[in-house]
C-alpha cells in the first residue's frame, strides 16, 4: 500500500521566499504533485500543449485562479479547476493564510510552457 496511500498532509511544505512544489507522485501515466503558497505567492501564468491538469484546492480560503486572457476566478478549500491542453492557468494566494492545492496531470510526460500574464 505504501505506493497507494498518500499523506498529504505530512508532505506539505512551505517557504517564506518562493512557492514550494511537492511531488507526490509520478507513475508512467500521471504526475501529481502539491503546490503549497505562502501569502502573495504564485504559480505563474503557463499551459501544457499535451496534457489536462487538474487542481483541486486542499486548504486556503483565497486563492485567484488565472484563466488566461486576463481571466482570474477566486477558488477556496473544496474546489477543483480543470486545465486542458493548451489553456493557460496559473495561481495566487490572494489570503493571509496558507494556500495548498494538488494538481494532477496527464499524460507524462508532461510539456509546460511558461507564459507572461
Amino acid at each position: 500500500m505504501e505506493k497507494r496511500l498518500y499523506d498529504l498532509t505530512k508532505l506539505t511544505r512551505f517557504n517564506a521566499d518562493v512557492p514550494q512544489k511537492v511531488v507526490v507522485y509520478q507513475s508512467e501515466k500521471t504526475l501529481a504533485a502539491m503546490w503549497c503558497l505562502e501569502p502573495g505567492q504564485e504559480v505563474f501564468l503557463h499551459m501544457h500543449p499535451n496534457a489536462d491538469d487538474v487542481w483541486i484546492c486542499l486548504e486556503g480560503e483565497s486563492g485567484l485562479y488565472f484563466a488566461g486572457d486576463g481571466k482570474e476566478v477566486p477558488i477556496s478549500k473544496g474546489m477543483a479547476v480543470l486545465a486542458e491542453p493548451g489553456q493557460t492557468h496559473g495561481m495566487r494566494n490572494t489570503g493571509k493564510d496558507r494556500f495548498v492545492f494538488i494538481g494532477v496531470a496527464a499524460p507524462v510526460p508532461v510539456q509546460t510552457e511558461r507564459l507572461d500574464k
